[in-house]
């Protein structure tokens, strides 16, 4: 291990492309910076992502390469302590070698184990350790300790200006039209809009089967539904709701939607300040756009779109207000405890039949009485086959049976709640009902696995997954290892530990 003694060093990191690479950089920039608050930290980039890296709260300077000579000239000139070599190519090779700092180090790239993996299915260990961990490692002899290992909220701040707003209360608009998943993990944000600006009223755009989502947080002074997947014509729906949405003179929208659509409504409608995602499909509409990672969970990619606004953007899930009302339409429950999602829009995103029935007996057998099903109206027949080969007796099966409220309300006295990768899940864990979320075709680090401690993912760690953002509608692969290879055991061990713990 080599350490630099001095409490000031000069540090170049050399990361040319690509946009998400350059992302990733941010943990070994927040460690650096850790250890050496009063550090030179420089990174060199393509000019094309000069302004992605000035959004960075630790990076002092982004140095352009336009060439090569300019780039050893501008290295040198710098009189750096230590170069970090994160892109292993041999241009950066090269300007290591040119350059005139003392320390130089570099990170394992692994092309060659790629290669032989993407060229012809070799697989190799080398490839089950994250780009972010190559990152990190040569840190280890800087005497870095590694006290940030991932992305974290506050990483990467929008550059410009931050929206003029009108003095005293505010208007907000949150666009959020996507799937029932995306809408529980928007509330977070829309309980930070509140807390930011307590005086301030916040309109939500939803999808009709959402709406009660926002109605049960209390935070929104106004619900509007858009209609979109419903209306006998999208385009006039559109001009309804442009119209509307017009009419209302709004301040800002805040999009976490990342479609065309979103942007192009929030646009149409006159809006002056729109904050959206920088990968956003109608990101030319936006005025202020934030960087969007993998890496973050939705939730806090969903604060960060506040980063143009605010300072501090943690906050947690909004209480979910009950309903008595709902709650009373539900039948009998017989002291009920543990309760599954076992279906999903995504045929890859449903584990086997057969083991989720065999996962109801273990349930049932532990903590007595049935094992509420829940899902939609498409979702019956997979919940009853399910049903048949449990058993009846076992089942509370309400499948197609419940509303957005009394959904809510069955799952709320739950003591366990499992489920695919889904919406409902994200319901459970709002309601603080520990979850148990069944990955097959996503992977947790897509961002949308259950939000909080008390909450578990259970997964088969294979090369081929993730395969789709979503899922789909047959393995590409053929073989569906991802379901297949996941016990009724694991799952059952990992339901009892959650349950135990809560």
């Amino acid at each position: 291990m080599v350490e630099i003694l001095k409490d000031d060093p000069r540090i170049l990191v050399i990361r040319m492309s690509s946009l998400g690479d350059i992302i990733l950089t941010a943990p070994v920039f927040r460690n650096l910076r850790a250890r050496w608050p009063r550090a030179r930290l420089d990174i060199i980039v393509k000019p094309q992502f000069l302004g992605a890296v000035s959004k960075s709260a630790f990076i002092d300077q982004a140095i352009p390469f336009t060439g090569f000579r300019q780039a050893v000239r501008a290295v040198n000139a710098g009189n750096y302590d230590a170069i970090l070599d994160l892109h292993a190519t041999l241009r950066s090779r090269l300007l290591c070698l040119a350059a005139r700092a003392p320390l130089k180090l570099r990170y394992r790239k692994a092309s060659l184990a790629r290669k032989l993996f993407v060229d012809f299915r070799i697989p190799s260990p080398a490839l089950e350790k994250h780009t972010l961990d190559r990152y990190l490692a040569p840190l280890a002899e800087l005497g870095v300790p590694i006290r940030h290992s991932g992305p974290e909220l506050g990483d990467w701040t929008p550059g410009g200006a931050r929206p003029e707003l009108k003095p005293g209360p505010l208007k907000f608009c949150l666009l959020q039209t996507a799937f029932l998943g995306d809408c529980v993990l928007t509330l977070p944000l829309l309980k930070k809009i509140r807390e930011v600006f307590p005086q301030a009223a916040v309109t939500v755009v939803t999808r009709p089967e959402t709406a009660g989502i926002f109605a049960a947080s209390g935070l929104a002074a106004e619900i509007i539904e858009d209609r979109k997947k419903t209306a006998p014509s999208g385009l006039a729906e559109f001009r309804r709701l442009a119209a509307e949405l017009r009419s209302r003179g709004f301040d800002a929208a805040i999009i976490p939607h990342r479609s065309l659509r979103s942007a192009l409504l929030a646009w149409r409608a006159g809006i002056p300040a729109r904050v959206g995602f920088s990968s956003s499909a109608g990101s030319f509409f936006l005025t202020h756009k934030v960087p969007f990672s993998w890496l973050l969970h939705d939730v806090e990619r969903n604060l960060s779109l506040l980063s143009p606004l605010a300072e501090n953007l943690m906050t947690a899930f909004p209480g979910l207000r009950a309903n008595a009302g709902a709650a009373s339409r539900l039948p009998p429950s017989g002291g009920t405890a543990a309760g599954i999602n076992a279906g999903s829009a995504w045929p890859t995103k449903r584990w086997p039949a057969e083991k989720w029935a065999r996962l109801i007996k273990r349930l049932s057998a532990e903590y007595g009485g049935r094992v509420l099903l829940v899902g939609g109206p498409g979702e019956k027949a997979w919940n009853a086959e399910i049903e048949r080969l449990a058993g009846p007796e076992l089942c509370l099966n309400l499948t197609g049976r419940t509303s957005m409220p009394e959904l809510m309300e069955a799952i709320r006295p739950l003591k366990i709640f499992i489920s695919n990768d889904s919406g409902p899940m994200h319901i459970a864990a709002a309601l603080g009902v520990p979850a148990v979320g069944i990955f097959g075709p996503t992977t947790r680090e897509l961002g949308f696995f259950p939000y909080g401690p008390g909450n578990r993912v259970v997964e088969t760690p294979l090369g081929c997954r993730p395969c789709a953002l979503h899922g789909s509608r047959s393995c590409p692969r053929g073989h569906f290892l991802c379901m297949r290879l996941l016990t009724v055991e694991e799952v059952f061990l990992a339901a009892r530990e959650k349950a135990l713990k809560n």
